[in-house]
């Protein structure tokens, strides 16, 4: 019978299995130093709300975040979700320069949907991870403040119904929350300004929810999930995404951009204009691309920076 010598029983593969975790864990440090105690606004919206795994994986990245030493905040609309509640409501979806017509009626669905039903969800899923995340609506605390919105479109105003136009925030509920480490799920629905319309809210944007929250927290990143990989530097011709451009640069672009993307690259404009350290337009559909975002050197995406930091 062989007999071993106890130094040949020691296997080096054995030994170095965990050294690839080890090395993806050191590359998220400086990372990780960096954002310490940083507050970043996530929008979740496109596909990451409908399916299954993605859902999943994205509740897992802001518990992540949430326990690497960062403050996370959940911003959220519901459009395919609104869309499905107003068809069996009878209620037509209509879209004016990327926005959604809302009529009483629909945002009477609207409301039920976004705070019944999507921030319910969420805050559930976030929650099968510990007792983090807390749900509320830009009504509550008079987080949002908004005002009738009217788009200007072929140089006429257009009323598309109770959208809001946010004008004011106060942030103090989101600190507290953040103070006492939960993670906030806003849903984008804001009161009314007007005195005469008590009880009256109006549906946000919540891409345009998510920027002006950034900046007002004064937050390090916004994060903007879409179904697209970033924004593309000659769509449809070319499908090379712009990984880093300005503030300046990026208004340029603005007027060439699809509808859908205007309140998104908006929103990021206005983040960075308003204080924050970058805005980041992401591909919801990769599972983690959160992470891949704020913990890789590579990073997903496009990223917005103010005009001061130039090309470095």
């Amino acid at each position: 019978m062989t007999v071993n010598h106890p130094e040949e029983r020691k296997s080096p593969t054995r030994k170095h299995t965990a050294l690839p975790k080890a090395q993806i864990l050191i590359e998220a440090l400086p990372w990780l130093t960096r954002h310490h105690g940083k507050t970043v606004v996530i929008k979740f919206g496109g596909n990451a709300m409908i399916d299954e795994d993605l859902k999943a994986a994205f509740a897992q990245d802001v518990v992540f975040l949430r326990h690497a030493g960062l403050k996370p905040v959940v911003v959220h609309g519901g459009g395919p979700q609104i869309s499905a509640a107003l068809d069996k409501h009878g209620i037509v979806s209509e879209f004016k320069a990327g926005l959604r017509v809302t009529t009483e009626d629909a945002m009477d669905v609207v409301r039920m949907v976004l705070a019944g039903q999507v921030q319910r969800e969420l805050v559930g899923l976030l929650n099968q991870h510990g007792p983090l995340a807390v749900g509320l609506t830009g009504e509550d605390a008079h987080t949002l403040t908004a005002t009738k919105h009217q788009p200007e479109i072929d140089g006429e105003l257009v009323d598309i119904g109770r959208v809001g136009e946010i004008t004011e925030i106060d942030t103090g509920a989101i600190e507290a929350l953040l103070a006492d480490g939960r993670i906030p799920v806003v849903s984008s629905i804001a009161r009314s300004q007007d005195d005469g319309d008590m009880g009256h809210v109006y549906n946000v944007n919540a891409d345009t929810a998510a920027a002006a929250l950034a900046a007002a927290l004064g937050a390090e990143t916004l994060m903007v999930l879409t179904d697209v990989e970033g924004l593309y530097e000659d769509w449809p011709n070319s499908d090379e995404v712009i990984s880093r451009l300005t503030a300046s640069e990026l208004e340029k672009l603005l007027p060439d951009l699809s509808s859908g993307m205007v309140p998104k690259m908006e929103g990021c404009l206005h983040a960075v204009r308003g204080g924050v350290t970058t805005a980041r337009v992401i591909d919801g559909r990769v599972q983690h691309s959160i992470l891949l975002e704020i913990f890789t050197d590579e990073g997903i995406g496009t990223m917005v920076v103010p005009d001061e930091q130039g090309e470095s």
